[in-house]
C-alpha cells in the first residue's frame, strides 16, 4: 500500500511539474519579456538578461521537482562550467536534461528546434534569449562558433534527440563535431545518467518509474580538438574522426558510471 501511495503521489507531482513548466513559459512570454523588450533597447543586453531569467526559472523548476519528490540529483565537477566560451556536449537520456544544463550553466546558449519558436509555451523565451534555431541552414555552424567566441557557453546534444530506450547512447550527429573542428574549439563533455530510466524518447510523462529517479550530472575534463586537426586532414574527415571518438568516449564513460553504481 505504501509503495502504491508513493507512486500515486509521484504521478500527481509529475503532473504538477509539467503544468508549472507550461504555465511558467506563458507567464514569461506575457508578463516578463514584453516589459524587458520595452525597457532594454540594446538587443545584446536584453538577450543576456533574458538568458539569466531562463536560468533562474529552470533552477526553480529543478528544485520544484526535487522538493515534490519526483527526483533527486547529484552534481560532479560543476566548477568546470564556471568559465566562458565553452562548447558543452552532453548525452541526452531524459526530457529534462536541458532544464538541468541551462540551470547549471552561466551564460548558456542553446540550439533549439525551430518548432519551439512557434510553440506558445516556449516562443517568448526562445525569441527573447536569442537562442539559435536549427533551421538557419548553412549558417548554423557559423552561428554556433560565433556564440562560443562571444563568451557564451553553447549547449549541444550530439545525439540530436533523446537516447532510445535500451541503448546507452544514440547515434551521434556530425554537427557538433563540425562546430568544434571548424571553430577550433575544445569540448567540455557532460555525462548525464538517470536511474531508473524515465522521460526517455517516446515515453509518456505519466509512465512514472517504480521509485523516485536520480539524475547525475558530471562535467568532465575538456577534450582538446587539436589532435584531430593535424595530418593535413580535411575538415570533413576531422569531423568524422572526432564524432567516432566522441561516440567511444561517451560510451566508455557511461560504462564507468554504470559499473560504479
Amino acid at each position: 500500500m505504501r509503495r502504491a501511495l508513493d507512486r500515486a503521489w509521484r504521478l500527481v507531482a509529475t503532473a504538477i511539474s509539467f503544468a508549472a513548466f507550461g504555465l511558467g513559459g506563458v507567464l514569461l512570454r506575457l508578463l516578463v519579456f514584453p516589459p524587458l523588450r520595452w525597457c532594454v533597447r540594446d538587443p545584446g543586453r536584453r538577450g543576456e538578461l533574458a538568458r539569466g531569467l531562463i536560468r533562474r526559472s529552470f533552477a526553480g523548476h529543478r528544485e520544484l521537482m526535487h522538493r515534490l519528490g519526483v527526483l533527486s540529483y547529484e552534481l560532479v565537477g560543476l566548477e568546470r562550467l564556471e568559465r566562458r566560451g565553452l562548447l558543452v556536449l552532453a548525452n541526452h537520456p531524459t526530457l529534462i536534461d536541458v532544464v538541468f544544463l541551462v540551470s547549471l550553466t552561466p551564460h548558456a546558449d542553446c540550439v533549439v528546434k525551430s518548432r519551439l519558436a512557434r510553440n506558445p509555451f516556449t516562443r517568448g523565451p526562445v525569441k527573447a534569449t536569442g537562442y539559435i534555431c536549427n533551421d538557419s541552414g548553412a549558417g548554423l555552424v557559423e552561428d554556433c562558433i560565433r556564440s562560443v567566441r562571444s563568451g557564451r557557453n553553447l549547449l549541444i546534444f550530439p545525439e540530436g534527440t533523446r537516447t532510445p530506450r535500451g541503448q546507452a547512447l544514440g547515434p551521434l550527429q556530425r554537427g557538433a563535431a563540425n562546430i568544434a573542428i571548424r571553430g577550433g574549439l575544445d569540448i567540455t563533455p557532460v555525462l548525464i545518467t538517470c536511474t531508473p530510466p524515465t522521460l526517455g524518447k517516446g515515453e509518456k510523462w505519466y509512465r512514472v518509474p517504480s521509485r523516485r529517479f536520480h539524475v547525475r550530472i558530471e562535467v568532465l575534463p575538456d577534450l582538446p580538438v587539436a589532435p584531430f586537426l593535424g595530418d593535413g586532414a580535411s575538415e570533413a574527415l576531422a569531423a568524422r574522426r572526432l564524432t567516432t571518438h566522441l561516440d567511444h568516449y561517451f560510451k566508455s564513460e557511461l560504462s564507468r558510471v554504470g559499473a560504479a553504481n
